[in-house]
């Protein structure tokens, strides 16, 4: 554990942890070992010291919605939350459970490659004189509000084992969210939603995601997802047949999302469509999620890649080349004969950020 990291309501960071199990090793060890074999979570390892962090750019808003529950938990659960969920992901990935198009927290996998999933098969159309229809939908809370119920039945489906299973449950019951300010403390029973802060929290995610993926979508259509960022993108040989697509795929979606206790913001949702066509042919989508329309862009950020109508990446090229000449020109206001940053500081900074921005815009430029 990163004993930089603020420990739980507890106090006791990761070191001390560390320094416990070296004098009672064998006791530690039975405690984990009992937790597992009886499939129960300590209940005291189940409080959430709560702190809420406002989101960059939100400082003046007066919306709840402008802090983002940061979740400090106490360390020996957050190991017992490693051992569950490293046996769980064991499970799920051995019998190739997770759908292969979800790119987020899973091994050797990036945005690189999910931002490559989506150019490769909007490509294979537009080469062939098709179009394509892009539909970037944002989730509400996202982790906030994963439900426990289908993510406990996504495990059972996976053929789960009775021991992760049996603690996963008890680790979403009975769980307190405390909140303590001056001489104000509340404590909150909590119903849903993974913790900001907690190690099980992206594996479970994923699993309850896993079902949206795997949804019976037409061979013209492919879902992928980086964690809960999910984009639809589907083929077809005109606008109208391509939004009709899009449109059947947004009722079974937004069906998954009733029975999952899911909402996608569909004012953050957008839509755009591609084609490199020279003819003369109506551009404008009307797309529906949940009934209400879906606002058309005509250029669309997905993962830090800016997508365009053409597929040519000129505005994401011009957006990486403005914010690498920034960098440089800031690295060489430092990077002098007698004084500021030495070398190796202004090399990590090199390929801590310019390096990762040239790579790309080499892959999609």
């Amino acid at each position: 554990m990163d004993n930089k990291k603020a420990p739980g309501e507890d106090g006791i960071i990761g070191d001390i942890y560390n320094y416990t199990f070296k004098i009672l090793p064998k006791s530690i060890t039975a405690m984990y070992n009992g937790c597992l074999r009886h499939g129960v979570f300590p209940t005291r390892w189940k409080r959430a010291k709560m702190i809420p962090i406002i989101k960059p750019g939100k400082e003046n808003s007066y919306e709840v919605s402008k802090y983002r529950p940061i979740s400090l938990l106490n360390v020996g659960g957050k190991v017992l939350e490693k051992v569950m969920i490293s046996r769980i992901n064991h499970h799920v990935y051995t019998n190739d459970y997770i759908n292969k198009n979800q790119y987020g927290f899973t091994p050797q996998t990036s945005t690189i490659d999910a931002g490559m999933a989506v150019k490769d098969f909007v490509e294979e159309g537009v080469k062939t004189g098709e179009v394509a229809t892009i539909v970037s939908l944002d989730v509400e809370g996202a982790f906030n509000s994963a439900w426990w119920p289908s993510i406990l039945k996504s495990l059972k489906d996976s053929g789960c084992p009775r021991n992760p299973h049996n603690l996963t449950k008890s680790y979403f019951s009975k769980r307190l969210a405390i909140l303590q300010t001056n001489n104000i403390r509340m404590e909150v029973v909590v119903t849903k939603g993974c913790p900001q802060g907690s190690c099980s929290g992206p594996g479970l995610w994923n699993i309850q995601y896993n079902s949206l993926l795997n949804l019976n979508y037409t061979n013209r259509t492919k879902a992928i997802a980086f964690a809960d960022d999910l984009i639809i993108v589907t083929r077809g040989k005109t606008v109208r047949e391509a939004e009709n697509i899009a449109n059947i795929e947004m009722s079974k979606i937004s069906a998954w999302a009733k029975v999952n206790k899911i909402r996608f913001n569909v004012q953050k949702s957008k839509t755009m469509l591609l084609s490199r066509r020279k003819r003369k042919e109506q551009n404008e989508l009307e797309m529906y999620l949940n009934n209400q329309p879906l606002m058309q862009v005509l250029s669309l950020k997905y993962l830090g890649l800016i997508f365009d109508p053409k597929l040519m990446f000129r505005d994401h090229i011009i957006y990486m080349t403005e914010k690498c000449s920034k960098l440089i020109f800031a690295l060489s206001k430092s990077a002098k004969l007698i004084w500021g940053l030495n070398y190796a500081a202004l090399k990590t900074i090199y390929t801590g950020v310019y390096y990762p921005s040239s790579y790309m815009e080499h892959q999609f430029g």
